[in-house]
């Protein structure tokens, strides 16, 4: 019974052990954002290059920019609900919650009435 428990400890430091050096191999993402509500996002990507060119290609319209890089961490993007094509706000920080109450906060600050949470993002590590 002894020799289960301490197999199965080293069974379960390895397995910590492999998610760690798996998880330090992912970590870079990119927030994109472009008129009327349009956005894109890239996760957990190795380059954050692969992951900027992700968040464009999903967000597909013309007025879009990659507007954050996210490294550990996460991206949301907030729109005026009843009028998309108005305010938005974006933001990149270590928390989800606070990356959401800093993009509704943008939103709000840039005219908004009724911001809503439209997308988020976050890394491996976030």
């Amino acid at each position: 019974m002894v020799r289960f428990k301490w197999n199965s400890a080293l069974a379960a430091g390895a397995g910590c052990l492999l998610l760690a050096v798996v998880g330090s191999a992912h970590a870079a993402g990119a927030l994109a954002v472009g008129a009327c509500g349009a956005y894109g996002y890239g996760f957990d990507f190795h380059k954050l290059a692969d992951a900027r060119a992700a968040a464009m290609k999903q967000c597909g319209g013309t007025t879009c920019k990659v507007v954050g890089s996210i490294r550990r961490g996460c991206a949301a993007f907030a729109i005026d609900a009843r009028q998309p094509c108005g305010s938005f706000g974006w933001a990149v920080n270590a928390h989800l919650g606070k990356a959401e109450n800093t993009s509704l906060r943008r939103c709000y600050d840039f005219g908004g009435h009724d911001c809503v949470v439209r997308a988020w993002a976050c890394d491996e590590k976030g």
